[in-house]
Formats: C-alpha cells, structure tokens, sequence
C-alpha cells in the first residue's frame, strides 16, 4: 500500500506550515497607504492581451498575455463619443506586471486595486495600485511574495476590503492511495493537497498559510470521486469559515494502469457523476477541519474560472453560482445558520427567463437581493439581465451586441468583474480583437446607456470593470 489509510472521512492535518516573516519582498515598517485623487471615484476598466508561442505575435485569442488597464469617470463612461484605445495610442493604459492575465480585485471605493501575478519570474507575488485615473497607477505598500505556498498559478479573491484569501491546486499536489500491487490493485482514494494563504490587504502581508490534504468521505473517495483545482474562496458573513469552489471529477477505479515507471495508476475517466456541485469549507482563520459540502440542487462546478461566482448578501447568506467557464445556470445558498447548502432554495436563471440554454459566465450581488449577470446563450452571445434572488425573477437588458460574433467566446469566457457604483452597473463588452462598448446600466430603473467605445486590438478583449 501506498499511504497509511486513516479513519476520518476527509484529510484536516496539516502538511505543512511556513513562516510568513520573510515573504515580504519590502520590509518597509511605514507602506504608503492607497488611495486615488482625492472626491474622484474612478472606474478601472480591464483587458486582456493574447500571447504567441517563444515571444512571436499571437495568432488567437487566448487571453494570456497580461492586463492593461485605465481609469474614467462616470461621465466618460456614458459618454458614446468618448473613445478608449487601451491598447496603443494616448489613452494607453497602464499594464499589469504579470506576464499572463493574472486576477485583478479593486477596493469597494474603486481607489486601490490588488493583483497577484500570474506565472513568470514573479509569479506569486502580491502587489498594491493606488488608482490616480487614467493610466495613472502608483505601486504602494509592500509586494508580497505568496509564491513558496502558493506556486506559481495563485488564485484569489477579495473577502472584504481588508482579507483576501487565495488557494492553488495545482501540479503535484494528488497522492492516490491503494492496497495490493500491479494490475491486482485495489483503489482507495485520491487525497489532492490545497495550498491556501490569509492575505492582510491594509498592511500586506500574509497572516495564515497551509497546506492541507482533503479527500472526499470513504464511500465517495471508492467510487473514484476526485478533487481538482480550487477558486474563488470567500468568507461567510462571520468571517469563521471559508467556502472554496471545486472543480471535481471522477476516475474509474476498476481500471488500473501502468505508467511508464510501472507505477500502478488510475486515470481513466468515469463520466458518470452523480453528486452535486461541492464546496470545500474550512475554519477561518486557522484553515483547519476541512469538509465537503455538497448540493442537491445543482450538479455542475463552481470554480468560477476567473470570476468570482458567490458572494455574502445582505441576508447574511452565501449566494454562489453553480457555474465555471459559462456553464451552469442556476445560484445556490449556503445557510448562514449551518454553512451547508439550503437545498430548498434555487434562483433558475432560465426559469426566470424562460428559455432553456442560459450558461452564467459571470455575475454581480449588488445589494437588497438584486444582482446583474452577464450569460451565454447556447455556448455563445453575451447577454445581460438584472435579476432577483428573492422573487426569483430576471429582466433581459436590451442592447445591440452581435450576438453571433465568434470573437465573443474568448472574451466572455475570461471575464472576470463588473463593478457596480450607486445606481449603476458598468459591463465593458468587446469581441476579441474587434471594438466594443461600455454597457451602464442603472440597476433601480433599469434604464441602459451604450456609453463609451472601446477601440479593439489585436486578438485582445475587455475583462472587466473595477
């Protein structure tokens, strides 16, 4: 056998601790605090660049080759003759450090943003912009060096404006445990080691930090079900637990195999899953007791693929869509009371419709129950609506995208914020390489401005607002 089997349903030991004291790039005792000029609430709008193969021009849309971006005002943002060249030009913007499309977050106030890049030589680190309008983006504080937990494909999301948490799974992080040798083997579990680290965003630094090995409970860990990658963690209202998307899969555990080491191993894919989508919840801020929650209602992943797909509303609950990469169209709750799914709740996206091929790419809980959602229709389009957790409702914004436009599937599929100010919504919508629009939409009336034109550039597409 492979590894001790252990009793308990799923893995709470930790494998590992390291000490924060020197993951601090800058040990200045006195950080420059963020903050953008002084009565302006600037609205960050995002892109995305594309990369070639060995440095070379791209030749497609994929996304990877790093964030511009700049700062408007409200009154540009509904202005349909201001035009913004992120890409080239005076208006060009500011570019993010990371050398691939790392995951932007933003202050409540619009004034700082937080990034942690994304593969690289500086892969893992952490940094602080204050937001000055514009292209003007100051560094501030201390960089932040996550890396020796984290490696180098951080995923992270902001909690409130002072914790963020971020997570990683990926690479060799999966121990599969067995009885038996050969062919004659008999499968056990998959145990698939997390990486999570608590971030101070006032004061950069990192406060926790583990690595915990999780499995799924014994009768479930048998039938080949597997953990993959983790995103989009975010705290519950009483910041005491942490609720994790899951990308799961399953293995066939009646088909072992040799690799080219000899190495019993099962990788043949079981495309028969039956449970629901699952959450990995752990205690905030120690990271201990994981455990697997898991719904009813809804049967897709929930790792977002970029975008932050649950957030803490006003009712103290926890609304997630059981959505990654624009699949899935319904929003779950997970109690407040018990952190576990409420299965007697569910906000239909095509119910509220009423259609049948809604696929959420990104959402935004805005406040008294009513969110906006950006969705695909059929695999593709990108359409809005304003919906009501509460009724249970959704009301379609009416625009002119070229919902036909291929050059949408990139685009959409890597988007990653829409930000909300006051009474407005801002959705920043270009197909890859072609131009687009800033959609603002006031979520109390429902009234839509196609505001400013956003010039398109090679194999390049907007991801978001901030």
């Amino acid at each position: 056998m492979k590894n001790n089997l252990f009793k308990t349903a799923l893995y709470g030991a930790v494998i590992a601790s390291i000490s924060l004291a020197g993951c601090s790039k800058n040990n200045d005792p006195n950080p420059d605090e963020p903050g953008g000029q002084e009565g302006t609430r600037w609205i960050t709008l995002a892109a995305a660049q594309s990369s070639g193969t060995g440095g070379a021009p791209p030749t497609s849309a994929n996304g990877n080759g790093g964030i511009f971006v700049y700062g408007i005002t409200h009154e540009q943002a509904i202005d349909p003759t201001f035009e913004l060249d992120i890409h080239t030009g005076a208006n060009r913007g500011f570019q993010i450090t990371s050398p691939r499309t790392s995951r932007i977050q933003a202050s409540e106030d619009g004034s700082t943003l937080w990034d942690i890049q994304y593969t690289g030589d500086d892969a893992g680190v952490f940094s602080s912009y204050a937001v000055n309008g514009q292209s003007n983006y100051e560094m501030v504080g201390r960089q932040v060096n996550t890396q020796p937990i984290l490696g180098n494909n951080p995923r992270w999301v902001k909690s409130t404006d002072e914790i963020g948490i971020a997570v990683n799974s990926d690479g060799e992080t999966l121990t599969t445990e067995y009885t038996g040798t050969g062919l004659n083997a008999t499968f056990v579990r998959n145990v698939r080691t997390v990486s999570i680290v608590s971030l101070d965003l006032k004061d950069p630094g990192m406060t926790n930090t583990r690595q915990v090995p999780v499995a799924f409970p014994d009768a479930l860990a048998a039938q080949g079900y597997t953990l993959g990658r983790v995103d989009v963690p975010v705290l519950n209202k009483a910041q005491d637990k942490v609720y994790i998307g899951c990308n799961v899969s399953k293995i066939d555990p009646t088909k072992p195999t040799l690799n080219s080491n000899g190495q019993v191993v099962w990788t043949t894919t079981d495309p028969n899953r039956e449970i629901g989508t699952v959450t990995l919840v752990m205690d905030y801020p120690s990271f201990r007791n994981p455990e697997f929650i898991i719904s009813e209602v809804a049967h897709v992943n929930n790792h977002g693929y970029r975008t932050k797909n649950q957030y803490v509303a006003d009712d103290g609950h926890v609304y997630q869509a059981a959505a990654s990469h624009g699949t899935g169209h319904q929003i779950l709750r997970i109690s407040s009371s018990t952190n576990k799914y409420d299965d007697s709740y569910e906000f239909n996206l095509n119910t509220a419709l009423g259609i049948n091929d809604a696929g959420i790419a990104v959402w935004k809980y805005i406040k008294g129950g009513i969110g906006v959602v950006l969705y695909r229709r059929g695999g593709s389009g990108a359409h809005l609506a304003l919906i009501d957790l509460n009724a249970k409702t959704a009301t379609p914004i009416t625009t002119d995208i070229q919902q036909a436009d291929e050059d949408l599937s990139t685009a959409i599929g890597q988007y990653q914020n829409i930000t909300t100010v006051g009474d407005y919504v801002y959705a920043p919508i270009s197909p890859s390489g072609k131009d687009g629009n800033l959609w603002v939409i006031n979520w109390k009336t429902g009234e839509v401005t196609k505001g400013a034109k956003l010039k398109g550039y090679s194999f390049a597409h907007y991801i978001g607002s901030y």
